[in-house]
């Protein structure tokens, strides 16, 4: 299992940057933030699609993926 997030806030304020995980900033505008909204996105559906009956198979597969998304 990946590393569990259990905390996630800001202190830097609103100046159209965002930190990412290694201390850089961006721009919140910036292709790479828009890439890690989709992957978001995609990450979430995944875990709606979990919600549901699925053959085990299935699950496993879908589980990683989710796991490999979030890390």
């Amino acid at each position: 299992m990946g590393h569990r997030l259990t905390k996630i806030y800001t202190r830097t304020g609103d100046t159209g940057e965002t930190g990412l995980g290694d201390g850089t900033r961006v721009s919140k505008d910036s292709q790479r933030v828009h890439a890690l909204g989709e992957v978001d996105e995609l990450n979430s559906t995944i875990g709606l699609m979990l919600a549901e009956e699925l053959p085990a198979g299935v699950r496993a597969a879908l589980a990683g993926i989710q796991h490999e998304l979030f890390d």
